[in-house]
């Protein structure tokens, strides 16, 4: 995967750090993108650079289209290609339906499911030259089960899905797979409480997953021996979907 670039949305700590990490690790440019914390974002593309890759690191709201759109400006003016996409950029506040502030779902949407709207149709014309891209959605566990006081995040990555099935239809002519990988039980660092599902579903292998092993999927999703996949949903869940 040498002298291809990837944007990796949300890719300043957890899942999108990590899948920041791995990309890199196979001579993957990763643009490493950030809403508001930069000195997070350095410190990836910090660790990147030591371990011998290249990165930069881009401040923008997924949910705002033009930042959205100057991110992509600059990816094209600097790199002059992009070859992956990978939408991690995602809200997970917990609230009780009959007290959630439509604020709080508005955000959600905005963040999770209308920022891949406006990064995978900002990355578009990079991503059709490419002639070997891949957009991977980042959806979740609770998609597919429900959770409580999670109906705003549940919303938006269901949403998610649908989303890459019409899309690896729609842009499978310009050669571009589009997948969705849906982590569970995975152990991150978060502000507040444990997730309330967390304390719902068991895995079958009797632990957490690791934000490097939701990586190691993305990575090969995005590489040259799985070009045949898309449209696909893939769990990384050690089993909690099948668990209970």
């Amino acid at each position: 995967m040498s002298g291809r670039v990837a944007v990796v949305t949300g890719a300043g700590r957890n899942i999108g750090r990590a899948i920041a990490l791995v990309l890199a690790r196979e001579g993957v440019t990763v643009v490493v993108n950030v809403r508001a914390n930069e000195e997070e974002g350095r410190a990836v593309v910090h660790e990147i650079e030591a371990a011998g890759g290249q990165g930069v690191v881009i401040r923008a709201d997924v949910a705002d289209r033009d930042a959205v759109d100057s991110m992509m400006h600059r990816v094209q003016q600097r790199y002059g290609r992009l070859d992956v996409l990978v939408n991690n950029a995602a809200v997970r506040e917990e609230a009780a339906f009959e007290q959630m502030e439509y604020e709080s779902w508005r955000n959600a949407l905005a963040v999770c499911l209308d920022g891949a709207f406006h990064c995978t149709q900002a990355a578009l014309p990079l991503l059709k030259a490419s002639g070997q891209a891949s957009i991977v959605n980042i959806g979740g566990l609770t998609a597919h089960t429900g959770a409580s006081k999670r109906a705003h995040v549940v919303t938006a990555k269901a949403g998610l899905v649908g989303m890459t099935r019409a899309l690896a239809t729609e842009l499978s002519p310009q050669g571009i797979t589009v997948n969705c990988v849906s982590p569970g039980l995975i152990d991150t660092s978060r502000a507040g409480n444990t997730p309330h599902h967390h304390a719902v579903h068991r895995t079958l292998v009797g632990r957490a997953g690791l934000p490097e092993e939701v990586a190691e999927a993305v990575c090969w999703l995005t590489g040259t021996h799985a070009r045949y996949v898309t449209g696909q949903v893939i769990h990384v869940n050690g089993g909690a979907y099948l668990g209970g």
